[in-house]
C-alpha cells in the first residue's frame, strides 16, 4: 500500500501536461498512471498543476561578505525557498586553498547547513591554489560534491583562481569528469575608484569584463576537453557571442546558468531612488542586453538565484562601491516570475536540467524511483508579489505581477508548504552520483 495517492493534477511529463495520478511510499515516486492504486493517505490536486520540485543551484546562506553577513541563513532561506517551490539548493564553501583546508571548510559548512528545511548539496570553492590541485580535485570528490567554483576576479581580496591553475583544473575535469564552476569577469578591466558610488557598479563592472573573459574561458574549455559551467551569465551580448563562436561546446562542455533578475530589469534600475537595492556582481546591464539574453532563452541551461539577502538598512548604510554588501533575495519568486515570461519551457532550466548537470541523480523529474519532490501550481487572479518569507525586509521583485501561485510544496512524500502555510522540515544532504 503507498503512503500517499496524489490524483486528479494535471502532471508535468517529459516536457507535457498528462492527467495523471501519482502514488509515493518511502519518500520515492512509486506509481504515475491513471489507476488509484490503495493508500494511506489521499491529496486531491483536482486544478493544480503538478510539476518537479525545483532545484536553486546557486545560492548564499550566511555568507559572510567582510562588512557583514546575509541575513538568510539556511533556516530562514529555505523556508523562503518552500514558498517559491524550491526543494533542493546548492550552497557554497568558503574558498580554500589546498585539500586539507577544503575538508575543513566542508564540515563547518554542513554545521550551518543542518538547519535547512530543504534538502541540500555543496559546491567545492577554490581560491590562489597553493597545493596540489588533483588532490583537491579528489578531495572534493570524497566529500560527495563534484564542482569546483573559481572565481577570475576579486584579486583584492586574494579570491581570485589565475590562468595556469584554470586551465589545469579544466583538464583534470575532463580526467575526474567533474564542473569548473567560474564567476567569470576580467579582473583587470573593473575599475576601481574609491569614489564610486554602489550605484556605480556597471561603470566599474562593464559588460565587456564578462565577455572578454567568457570567450577565452570557453577557448580553454574547447582546447583541453574539459567542462566549465559559467555562473549567472549577465549579458545577451557575452551570450551570443557564445553562440556564434562555441556552439559546438554549449550545452555539452560549457554550460551556462543566469538568474531571474537579469532577464527582468536592467541597468536603468541603478539610477532609481532606490537604486542601491539592485546592486550584485555582475551588474545589471543595459537594456538591448537584457533583450538580447531574453531572445537567447533557449541556449540557457539552468536558473541560479544568486540569492545572497541584505536588508535595506545593510544597503544604504554602504553608500559607496567599496564596503558595499552585493547581492539580493530572489529564491521565492525566481519561478513563479519566469514561467509568466518564458512558460513552460524554463521547468526544466529549474529542475531536470539542474539535476542531470550537478549529478543529483534522485531529482528533477516525475518518474518512478525519484524522490517525491513535487510542487502544485494554482492559477489565480492577477496579484503583486509581497514581501519574502525569509529574513529580508525587502525583494527587487516586489510589486510584481503574476497571475499563479505556489499552492503546495512537497519534500520527499512531505508536504513544507500547503494551503499557503509552511511546515517545518528537516532536508538531508544530497551527495553527488
Amino acid at each position: 500500500m503507498n503512503d500517499l495517492l496524489i490524483k486528479n493534477g494535471i502532471i508535468y511529463i517529459d516536457g507535457a501536461w498528462k492527467k495523471s495520478n501519482i502514488g509515493v511510499k518511502d519518500e520515492k515516486i512509486v506509481y504515475v498512471g491513471t489507476e488509484e492504486p490503495s493508500a494511506k493517505e489521499c491529496f486531491d490536486a483536482q486544478g493544480l498543476k503538478v510539476i518537479p520540485g525545483l532545484i536553486d543551484p546557486h545560492v548564499h546562506f550566511s555568507l559572510d561578505c567582510g562588512t557583514i553577513v546575509s541575513v538568510d541563513d539556511f533556516s530562514s532561506g529555505t523556508r523562503s525557498a518552500a514558498y517559491g517551490g524550491v526543494t533542493t539548493i546548492i550552497d557554497f564553501l568558503d574558498p580554500a586553498r589546498n585539500a586539507k583546508t577544503l575538508e575543513k571548510l566542508f564540515y563547518e559548512r554542513l554545521q550551518l547547513a543542518k538547519y535547512s528545511h530543504v534538502d541540500y548539496h555543496l559546491h567545492g570553492c577554490v581560491k590562489e591554489p597553493d597545493g596540489d590541485l588533483e588532490e583537491f580535485v579528489l578531495k572534493m570528490k570524497s566529500l560527495g560534491m563534484n564542482t569546483i567554483k573559481l572565481f577570475t576576479t576579486y584579486s583584492e581580496t586574494r579570491r581570485r583562481t589565475y590562468d595556469r591553475d584554470i586551465y589545469n583544473l579544466l583538464k583534470l575535469s575532463k580526467k575526474h569528469d567533474f564542473l569548473v564552476e567560474c564567476h567569470i569577469e576580467k579582473d583587470d578591466l573593473i575599475k576601481h575608484d574609491n569614489a564610486f558610488l554602489c550605484t556605480d557598479i556597471a561603470k566599474a563592472r562593464p559588460s565587456e569584463c564578462e565577455l572578454i573573459e567568457t570567450l577565452k574561458l570557453a577557448g580553454f574549455v574547447r582546447e583541453t576537453g574539459g567542462f566549465l559551467y559559467m555562473v549567472h551569465c549577465s549579458s545577451g551580448k557575452t551570450l551570443q557571442a557564445l553562440i556564434d563562436q562555441y556552439s559546438d561546446i554549449l550545452g555539452k562542455n560549457f554550460f551556462v546558468e543566469s538568474c531571474p533578475q537579469y532577464f527582468l530589469f536592467n541597468s536603468s534600475a541603478l539610477s532609481q531612488p532606490d537604486g542601491c537595492l539592485f546592486t550584485f556582481a555582475p551588474p545589471l546591464r543595459s537594456k538591448s542586453e537584457q533583450e538580447l539574453l531574453i531572445k537567447n532563452i533557449s541556449h540557457i541551461d539552468t536558473i541560479g538565484t544568486d540569492h545572497c539577502s541584505f536588508n535595506v538598512a545593510d544597503k544604504k548604510s554602504h553608500p559607496l562601491l567599496a564596503g558595499h554588501p552585493f547581492g539580493i533575495g530572489g529564491i521565492e519568486t525566481s519561478f513563479l516570475l519566469l514561467h509568466k515570461l518564458f512558460g513552460d519551457q524554463i521547468i526544466d532550466k529549474m529542475s531536470k536540467n539542474t539535476a542531470k548537470i550537478q549529478h543529483l541523480s534522485q531529482k528533477g523529474i516525475i518518474s518512478l524511483g525519484k524522490d517525491a519532490d513535487l510542487v502544485f501550481l494554482k492559477e489565480v487572479p492577477p496579484y503583486k508579489i509581497g514581501k519574502p518569507h525569509g529574513n529580508a525586509d525587502y525583494s527587487i521583485y516586489e510589486n510584481l505581477e503574476v497571475s499563479e501561485i505556489v499552492h503546495a510544496t512537497m519534500l520527499r512524500g512531505r508536504f513544507i508548504l500547503k494551503d499557503g502555510v509552511f511546515i517545518p522540515a528537516k532536508g538531508e544532504l544530497i551527495n553527488c552520483d
